[in-house]
């Protein structure tokens, strides 16, 4: 299909020096490539239609024409153009300018938002440290110098998200020999790799992520210093990183995405203590969190609902176990307390986690220790409890990895399932250590008659 363009940039990348890349692209008409607007969001067809009668050139570009070409169903669609993000506001009534260090324009229409970026160029080609800024690891601080496609082209991260589409005769534009990348279903940096990384360290993840969603390879000289790199990521805000764990667990593809995290050694730049656990073999440990990420790419593929605090209970639940082992002789209570604290503190040093979520996680936590506890009135209250399902699913998966649990969630199923009189006579077959008795509360002292 894309032969023609193979041979365009066969000669460009058989060479092992950096590669330099063409001054004009390689269009490809409408009738040599797969891309129809039905596939296409509406709203970003109009977008790109506004800003070229306004006099603009724009592009769809990135995932949409990407996954589009692979027969898939995009969901976010990005524009480039040459109007500054100050004119596209002017276009646009529901624009807003977001970022600092790269300026995006956001455009609202009914419920979808499109993003629309202005050309980049390199940030070498200005002195303005007000538009182009960097740190002293090689990171990109501030990125707001403009250019044309081509200089676009060449910023963007991989070689299969530059590829530009565009209204004036429908066709694909290609710089970089993304046609041919994505052909070959392999990831490829544009540029020189190691450069680009510390440039953005999160480009590491992304390679990752996308690498694990297309089930493609990453190019070896793309992968070939993402190790090495790997502490670069150190450099990120924590807040930043906890938004790319989002993203790698949460596109539907985490079980892959995990696997390779481990595979390219980033898993422990972002959860360091529960690499540290993971390397030490235990199979249940490593079989809850397999678990977890299958259990979760299931669901969203179900439409289900799926909640981060419960991943997160997964992966940070061995260094858990590590530091409640440290808080033996301390009440069971006392002792969760104590050891959740320990591992959240040092959780947050490596990537920020909303409150909301980690109520929710040590709540999952929490119930682990009360489920074994049934007699009495409290198997019935935990069922009321507003994590119960989070807490028996999680316990279900334990179980599942290995962990011998006694049963006890054949138990908790079965009580789900039972009437009234069939649960009473469920809780009063339990061992009759499983309910602590109730200590008795010592009545006030009367107080004396007065003698006056």
């Amino acid at each position: 299909m894309f032969k023609r363009v193979f041979n365009s940039f066969n000669r460009l990348f058989t060479s092992e020096q950096e590669p330099q890349y063409p001054q004009h692209a390689v269009v490809v008409p409408r009738d040599q490539h797969s891309v129809s607007r039905r596939q296409l969001s509406r709203n970003a067809l109009k977008v790109m239609k506004i800003l070229n009668e306004a006099g603009f050139e724009a592009y769809l570009v990135g995932g949409g024409v990407r996954d589009t070409l692979l027969g898939g169903a995009p969901k976010d669609f990005d524009v480039a153009t040459d109007a500054t993000p100050e004119q596209v506001r002017k276009l646009f009534r529901s624009a807003r300018i977001i970022g600092r260090r790269f300026k995006i324009v956001h455009v609202r229409i009914g419920r979808e938002i499109i993003e629309v970026t202005t050309f980049r160029a390199g940030h070498d080609t200005s002195a303005d440290s007000n538009a182009s800024r960097q740190s002293e690891h090689g990171m990109l601080l501030r990125d707001n110098v403009y250019g044309d496609l081509r200089s676009d082209a060449l910023r963007r991260d991989f070689t299969v998200n530059a590829l530009y589409y565009s209204l004036d005769g429908f066709t694909l534009h290609d710089y970089t020999g993304g046609l041919q990348d994505l052909e070959a279903r392999q990831l490829r940096m544009i540029g020189n790799p190691r450069t680009r990384y510390q440039e953005d360290p999160v480009r590491l993840l992304r390679a990752v992520r996308f690498a694990a969603k297309l089930d493609f390879e990453i190019e070896p000289s793309t992968a070939a210093p993402i190790a090495e790199l790997a502490p670069l990521l150190s450099n990120i805000a924590s807040a930043r990183l906890f938004d790319e764990c989002l993203k790698l667990f949460l596109s539907g593809y985490a079980s892959a995405t995990f696997a390779r995290l481990r595979e390219y050694q980033l898993l422990g730049q972002l959860f360091p203590a529960s690499e540290q656990c993971l390397a030490e073999g235990k199979p249940q440990e490593l079989g809850l969190i397999e678990r977890v990420m299958n259990n979760t790419d299931r669901r969203l593929a179900n439409e289900q609902r799926v909640t981060p605090a419960f991943i997160l209970a997964a992966l940070l639940w061995a260094p858990l176990q590590r530091a409640l082992a440290e808080q033996q002789g301390q009440p069971p209570a006392a002792a969760m307390h104590k050891a959740a604290q320990a591992v959240v503190e040092a959780q947050l040093r490596h990537t920020a986690i909303p409150k909301r979520f980690l109520i929710t996680m040590r709540e999952i936590w929490d119930l682990q220790g009360r489920l074994p506890q049934r007699g009495g009135k409290r198997a019935e209250r935990l069922l009321e409890h507003p994590r119960f399902r989070a807490a028996y699913d999680f316990l279900l998966l334990r179980e599942e990895a290995g962990e011998d649990l006694g049963g006890l969630g054949k138990w908790w199923t079965q009580y789900q399932n039972a009437n009234e009189e069939e649960r009473l006579a469920m809780v009063g077959k339990l061992p009759q250590g499983n309910s602590k008795p109730r200590r008795r509360r010592r009545k006030p002292n009367k107080p004396r008659p007065s003698t006056d």
